[in-house]
């Protein structure tokens, strides 16, 4: 049995652009283009964060997709859409737990062990689905689905980039899960205008 995931980033807004923490907000113009001009192969189904930003960005994909509550984004509590010196300034107590425990949530919201728990379990379950799955989702899903399937240790989550627009893309023979591309960006606009998703192309 095949099965293969393909994780796309969702796009950038106003709020991540700037490093701040993410809000719950439309994406910026640009991404929308970018988005737009992205090609991918067929799949046998399609799912997205229930975030805007998601949902427009498989839109724009042209894709037509269900939302999956899984791969929502980390929530940030009181810390959304906050810069992360602000942060630091006003609750430097909470930014030390929230970066040595994973198991932290000092904003209120969720702790990266509550996302690394929903991510496993949502990889568990698809791990038994045969065909291509499409999942637009959040840098805060990808790094916990790298870690995962490596089994590393989820401090290693705060070393992983994740791009927006960027690809990830796991094989599974429905026994274990194997990484085979991470991070793939999306590429510049050509004379043309298309643009061309390389790790989902394969």
């Amino acid at each position: 049995m095949l099965v293969r995931l393909t994780l796309i980033c969702s796009g950038a807004t106003p709020a991540t652009r700037k490093g701040s923490f993410p809000l719950d907000e439309a994406l910026e113009p640009q991404s929308l283009a970018l988005a737009a001009a992205m090609t991918l192969r067929r799949a046998d189904r399609v799912w997205t964060s229930p975030a805007l930003r998601a949902r427009q960005t498989a839109e724009a994909m042209g894709l037509r997709p269900s939302a999956e509550p899984l791969l929502a984004e980390q929530d940030f509590g009181r810390w959304a859409g906050k810069g992360f010196a602000e942060v630091q300034a006003l609750d430097p107590n909470g930014v030390a737990a929230w970066l040595g425990d994973a198991e932290a949530a000092p904003h209120g919201g969720e702790s990266l062990a509550d996302v690394a728990r929903r991510t496993a379990s949502f990889l568990d379950d698809l791990i038994r689905t045969s065909g291509h799955t499409i999942a637009v989702t959040h840098a805060s899903v990808i790094r916990a689905a790298i870690v995962h399937v490596l089994d590393a240790p989820l401090t290693a989550c705060r070393r992983i980039d994740v791009e927006p627009l960027s690809v990830t893309d796991f094989r599974s023979d429905g026994h274990r899960w194997m990484l085979r591309s991470s991070g793939v960006p999306v590429a510049k606009p050509a004379k043309s205008d298309q643009l061309q998703g390389d790790g989902a192309q394969s």
